[in-house]
């Protein structure tokens, strides 16, 4: 168990890895489901601000990733030291990131994230974001979130599992996100029935890195789930 005393805020992606993390932590108190995208993210952290959080509160990100380089595979772990969105830059909890780097040890990886307003899906994309970011893996809300809890000074980690490497596509489901950052199902079974192969790769690479972001939570809250 990383924390000392106070349980932190645990802020996931709505869905599949929002359903992981309560089945590792063997509860929902303390999880935030948040929608998929920036701007979807800080509207919807901005209606429940007050009643969550406050400047002593910790908060932890947990979910997803897709790779920018080989080195980083399927079901690896990794920890962002900071996050770049287009041409800015936001440092995660030095504090916070220590802590989890020594309780995880070699189980984890220290990286620079990448958040993207849309769905990184081919490989080549991957390799030139990787070149003009320097970034390792990449996102759709760890930017947002990571500037809107640092604004309300409140510190942030970020942990995510990757879900799909830099050597392969994956569909295009940017079309399958709504505005208000949930999935739409018809959309999103349309971009994965036109890439049948790509699709099921995606779909083994989550399946698998679910099962380690359910792990490593519980791994982390092993006390908490007692």
């Amino acid at each position: 168990m990383f924390y000392q005393s106070t349980m932190p805020i645990i802020v996931v992606p709505q869905g599949s890895e929002y359903k992981a993390v309560c089945r590792g932590l063997n509860s929902k108190q303390n999880v935030i489901p948040i929608p998929v995208g920036g701007l979807a993210v800080i509207r919807y952290l901005q209606t429940c601000q007050d009643k969550l959080w406050n400047p002593q509160t910790k908060v932890l990100m947990m979910g997803l990733c897709g790779s920018l380089r080989d080195r980083f595979q399927v079901g690896d772990i990794v920890l962002y030291s900071e996050c770049i969105y287009e041409t800015k830059v936001q440092q995660c909890s030095r504090s916070l990131t220590a802590e989890l780097y020594t309780h995880l040890q070699d189980k984890v990886s220290l990286v620079k994230g990448l958040t993207s307003d849309r769905v990184v899906c081919s490989a080549k994309e991957k390799l030139h974001l990787s070149e003009i970011s320097g970034a390792d893996v990449v996102d759709m809300e760890g930017f947002a979130t990571l500037e809107f809890f640092q604004q309300a000074g409140v510190e942030v980690a970020m942990l995510r599992v990757v879900s799909d490497d830099s050597q392969h596509d994956i569909p295009d489901l940017t079309s399958a996100i709504n505005s208000d950052g949930s999935l739409q199902p018809l959309p999103l079974a349309i971009s994965m029935i036109r890439q049948p192969i790509a699709a099921t790769r995606l779909i083994r690479g989550s399946l698998r890195a679910l099962k380690v972001l359910e792990e490593v939570t519980a791994f982390l809250f092993a006390k908490h789930n007692v």
